[in-house]
């Protein structure tokens, strides 16, 4: 299990690179840094501790992603983000909300 969750955090780093964020920290966490944005990433076999501190997303195998989602539906912030892994192919199926729009 090591080695997918080793694949999936190299995976993590290279998708948040190519969106042009500054990757800090080593390991199967680490922050993503762009401009006034710190996202914590976490690449992980569908495992989640949900906390309510910034922005966070989860780096996951597309399989896990529904399993993911029901464990972090329970917490008390909204302020995350899953990806799913599918090969070479990525998805963003959940981002958290944006601003509210005025009307």
């Amino acid at each position: 299990m090591e080695s997918v969750t080793a694949s999936l955090a190299t995976r993590a780093r290279s998708i948040f690179d190519d969106l042009g964020y500054t990757v800090v920290g080593e390991g199967s966490e680490f922050r993503a840094e762009r401009d006034w944005k710190v996202v914590r990433v976490t690449a992980t076999d569908g495992e989640a501790n949900p906390d309510d501190e910034g922005l966070h997303c989860y780096v996951t195998p597309s399989e896990q992603v529904g399993t993911l989602r029901r464990r972090l539906a329970g917490g008390d912030s909204e302020e995350w983000a899953i990806i799913a892994i599918d090969g070479e192919d990525y998805e963003v199926v959940r981002a958290p909300p944006g601003p509210a729009t005025p009307t």
